[in-house]
């Protein structure tokens, strides 16, 4: 179902699930702007990013630089979509207060791929060289195992994809 006015499109989905390319796609729609984290943090940040630690402070930086940003243009009547992961709790609770600032439409783009899809996605991205970051199998499996779906408390519209690996 299409959302009337701006809409706050979130990408939940494990490290090469596919959460980038949906979020081209969804920003091909009219009025809709597309922010990317990765492309964000390769601009700002890239000679400090080395562990997972550094990759947290950079991010919590970049989501308070952005929130001004997200929020103006929501209020401008823009589509966002946000491909920063909505991964965890924690990264959650940033995008819940986006939602409560902006009182907008959102979605929750939610990606289920199994572990070995992810990889083997993962491999072929890594060895293409188009994406900023490099991401080795420990740093995957570092990041999964800190990966946590959604759940109806957190009181997000999902919508649920299931691409083919």
């Amino acid at each position: 179902m299409a959302a009337r006015g701006p809409t706050l499109h979130l990408l939940c989905g494990k490290i090469a699930a596919g959460k980038s390319t949906l979020a081209r796609e969804l920003a091909a729609n009219p009025q809709t702007v597309l922010i990317s984290e990765d492309v964000w943090l390769a601009a700002l940040f890239a000679d400090q990013l080395t562990t997972g630690v550094d990759y947290l402070r950079c991010s919590k930086k970049l989501q308070q630089a952005m929130t001004p940003h997200v929020v103006a243009l929501l209020a401008a009547g823009i589509s966002v979509v946000l491909d920063f992961p909505a991964n965890t709790t924690e990264q959650r609770v940033w995008m819940r207060a986006l939602i409560a600032q902006t009182a907008t439409a959102h979605q929750l783009h939610v990606l289920d791929l199994p572990d070995e899809v992810c990889l083997t996605r993962l491999h072929a991205r890594n060895a293409s060289g188009t994406h900023p970051f490099e991401v080795s199998d420990a740093q995957f499996r570092s990041f999964t195992k800190r990966f946590a779906p959604p759940t109806p408390e957190e009181g997000f519209c999902l919508v649920v994809h299931h691409p083919v690996g």
